[in-house]
């Protein structure tokens, strides 16, 4: 009986305010766990500063990822999700579940084996993704890495139980596992460091993922979940066969993306001590808004284009993509302003302790300006993938970023032996900016009207007043004192408050004056959470994620 309220609930909620609630959840959750990590890497850059063992840290995550992102992340957002929310759609129940404990099993055995193998030959991967590491750093690197290798098996399970979740929109319980990971990772800087050294970060990580799965397995059991291994049913099973199909160019494209971020290693180990460190300072502070706007709309909105699509009902998938990538700008783009203009304030606020000194906010809030300038783009990115894998069109994002890619590298190439690590940030922000725009392009094509007029018209405004905000706050800066007044942290919070608060509110004003769709629905959304209303979000004007 629960499991048949759940998917009564889950077939006739209303598509805008699906998403919109959705969006909250997952906003305000991913408000919290990016919250954590950048308390984390506050933790971190305290202790450590910009050298030789955070280098040594982030470069240990890169085997580990990469196979979490393509034995799992590859899976769940391209075929496992839309597979298991259309049979729900369809009263086949027994077939969900058989599928799901299909793929739980296959990515048991599979990444319990390769992880296996890898953690023989960490070293001479290593070596390969490190080639400027050497001695105690590239020793510390392998031990790291063999350590993280529990981590892509937990959160593999923890993945599936996160799929689950997903296709019957329970998104709270989906949204905290993060909060619990770097909660993990930041007992592990904290406590375990005290204890094993170094290493304890890697214990830490694994602590992580290892939270991160059971906060998810109530929940899933309660959804109907029961594991039921079996390697021979799981191979005959066609809807395991048709995740697998969708999968593979999922798969390829996530392991070119990777590529982008494994080149991004290799390059920054031949450079100076910290250069890996300052990069991932400075991609973690920009992908707070991007992991709060863009994938926090897209995973919301995903089932209700998966849905959409399979029904056919192509103007409400029409409607849905282009609600939801307007809000993503709307508050995209006036963030990217803030992040340029206070980017010194931002690094300095959130990381300007203990050994991080004074050149490592230098390098760092340099790199964050770069890679600000493309936070647009990358925001994008994942509405864009999960409406082709939505449309079950796996093949062109593939397509696309093996082109992106390849320009990435070009400039890497072209751009490192000048520039350094602001060479890898320009590289990387070019080619984000190339991918989003080659995916609107071919969406176009294969949907046709994707709402671009409308589109067009609301990002005009969006920009006008975000620059304005962003001028405002420039004011503001240097209303409050000069970078040379700055010297103790309360400060720089001053200037970073005042200037960002004025930058804010002249936003707020042009967006008023300018009629801005998204503000509207934004601070109508919030009037009505304040005062309780009954209305629903959306009721009137069919809202898509007016949070």
């Amino acid at each position: 009986m629960i499991e048949k309220l759940a998917k009564n609930k889950f077939l006739n909620e209303r598509p805008a305010q699906s998403v919109a609630a959705a969006a909250l959840i997952i906003s305000l959750a991913g408000v919290a766990s990016r919250l954590l990590g950048l308390f984390r890497d506050r933790i971190l850059a305290g202790q450590f500063g910009a050298g030789d063992t955070l280098d040594a840290y982030y470069a240990a995550f890169r085997i580990p990822d990469l196979i979490y992102n393509l034995m799992i992340v590859g899976a769940l957002s391209a075929a496992f999700i839309p597979v298991f929310t259309q049979l729900i759609t369809e009263d086949k129940e027994e077939q969900a579940w058989k599928l799901s404990s299909g793929i739980l099993s296959l990515q048991i055995i599979v990444t319990g084996i390769l992880s296996v193998f890898l953690v023989i030959f960490s070293p001479q991967l290593m070596h390969l993704v490190t080639p400027g590491y050497s001695g105690e750093k590239m020793e510390l690197t392998v031990l790291l890495t063999r350590i993280m290798f529990l981590s892509p098996f937990l959160l593999g399970i923890s993945g599936i139980f996160g799929g689950i979740l997903v296709s019957f929109k329970k998104f709270l319980i989906y949204s905290l596992a993060p909060i619990f990971y770097n909660f993990g990772i930041i007992i592990g800087a904290v406590f375990f460091v005290k204890y094993f050294g170094p290493i304890g970060l890697g214990f830490g990580v694994v602590l992580g993922a290892l939270l991160h799965m059971l906060v998810q397995l109530p929940a899933a059991k309660f959804s109907g979940f029961h594991f039921k291994p079996s390697l021979k049913e799981a191979w005959q099973d066609q809807n395991v066969r048709k995740v697998l199909k969708l999968m593979l160019p999922r798969t390829l494209t996530i392991a070119v993306s990777q590529i982008n971020f494994t080149i991004i290693t290799i390059f920054a180990s031949t450079l100076a001590a910290g250069s890996l460190a300052v990069f991932n300072f400075a991609n973690n502070i920009q992908s707070a808004p991007l992991g709060l706007f863009g994938i926090s709309f897209s995973i919301a909105v995903f089932p209700t284009l998966s849905a959409l699509a399979a029904k056919k009902k192509k103007t409400e998938f029409v409607g849905a993509f282009a609600k939801t990538f307007s809000q993503i700008l709307f508050f995209v783009i006036p963030i990217s302003v803030f992040l340029v203009v206070l980017r010194a304030q931002t690094v300095r606020v959130l990381l300007g302790s203990g050994k991080f000194n004074w050149d490592n906010t230098i390098f760092t809030y340099q790199t964050l300006g770069l890679l600000a300038l493309s936070l647009f783009a990358q925001s994008l990115l994942p509405l864009l993938t999960r409406a082709f894998y939505a449309l079950q069109n796996t093949r062109t994002p593939l397509y696309i970023a093996i082109v992106s890619e390849l320009l990435n590298l070009c400039l890497v190439v072209i751009l490192i032996k000048d520039f350094g690590v602001l060479g890898l940030a320009v590289a990387f922000s070019v080619s984000s900016v190339v991918n989003m725009l080659l995916l609107t392009i071919f969406l176009r094509k294969q949907v046709g009207n994707i709402g671009g007029r409308e589109i067009g018209r609301s990002t005009l405004q969006i920009i006008v007043a975000s620059l304005a905000g962003g001028a405002a706050a420039q004011f503001g800066k240097y209303l409050v004192g000069t970078q040379g007044e700055l010297d103790t942290f309360l400060a720089v919070l001053t200037q970073l408050i005042v200037a960002g608060g004025l930058g804010l509110a002249a936003f707020s004003l042009v967006a008023h004056y300018l009629h801005i769709p998204e503000f509207f629905q934004f601070t109508n959304s919030l009037t009505r959470k304040v005062f309780r209303s009954k209305k629903t979000i959306g009721e009137d004007t069919g809202e898509v994620a007016g949070i």
